[in-house]
């Protein structure tokens, strides 16, 4: 078994990630830091993601939907995804090596760009598509339709589509519902929308859902908070549900709803 590193550029993940190295080599497991603009992830068994969630996220676009577990070690922020605390990470690995370990397979979403009938971009996302406006403070319009048929025409800062997954991150911070990952759904949420009454959908994971741009500048397409791409009048952004997934071992010592409560403080005063 080959266990690759992904390393967020910090000081406390570098030496963080030297100790497991030397941890993997005592054990006899074969183990390097994966620099990921020139390294082929094939021939690798395991991710081990030392950082947070957005490293995790990056990990996820590297994999490509490679059936191969990513191992999440926080050394980041809130920490839903990499949900393994550092002094829990080597009796994690532990129960991973001894198969005691679950692992949640997450569903993620094609998004197509489409320009005047021209495929311009796609990719595969594990959080969400977001399209919002730029640096202006004029709200942005778009004409959204769910299996061809229209659902709304949006005024608003903009809107986020995302898997179960995503529903922890911008969709959260949005005013949208948090959805368990097990759950084969999509979300659609407007951010700041003109129109009060406009509140966020839970749909099919099987919908197809189409977003028009209907503003004349200043739009912008961001792919888990990663990759940006800015935005014409008439664009289209095609979204579905993928064939790809990401596959992330859950930690052994707290399950997806203490996760939750240790992080967002439920309960407390």
């Amino acid at each position: 078994m080959k266990f690759g590193l992904l390393v967020k550029k910090s000081r406390k993940a570098k030496v963080f990630s030297e100790k497991l190295i030397n941890w993997l080599n005592k054990k006899r497991i074969n183990s390097k830091v994966i620099v990921p603009e020139s390294e082929d992830l094939r021939d690798l068994d395991v991710i081990v993601v030392i950082g947070g969630d957005g490293t995790l996220l990056y990990a996820s676009r590297l994999l490509k939907g490679a059936k191969k577990p990513i191992i999440g070690i926080n050394m980041g922020g809130l920490g839903f995804l990499t949900e393994i605390a550092p002094d829990e990470a080597f009796d994690s690995i532990e129960c991973f090596l001894s198969n005691r370990c679950s692992i949640s397979e997450r569903m993620m979403c094609d998004v197509k760009l489409v320009r005047r009938g021209k495929l311009i971009k796609s990719a595969c996302v594990l959080n969400d598509a977001v399209i919002t406006k730029g640096n202006l403070a004029r709200m942005i319009e778009l004409e959204t339709y769910v299996n061809d048929n229209f659902l709304s025409k949006y005024r608003a800062d903009g809107l986020i589509v995302s898997t179960p997954t995503g529903s922890t991150a911008y969709v959260l911070s949005a005013g949208g519902p948090i959805i368990t990952p097990d759950v084969d759904c999509v979300i659609i949420c407007p951010i700041c929308p003109h129109t009060l009454t406009h509140r966020p959908i839970v749909i099919s994971s099987n919908s197809k859902i189409e977003v028009i741009i209907k503003s004349e500048t200043d739009v912008y397409l961001t792919l888990d908070g990663q990759e940006g791409s800015p935005l014409l009048k008439n664009d289209k952004i095609v979204i579905s549900k993928s064939n790809k997934k990401t596959y992330i071992v859950n930690s052994p010592y707290k399950n997806y709803f203490e996760i939750l409560t240790n992080k967002l403080h439920w309960g407390e005063r």
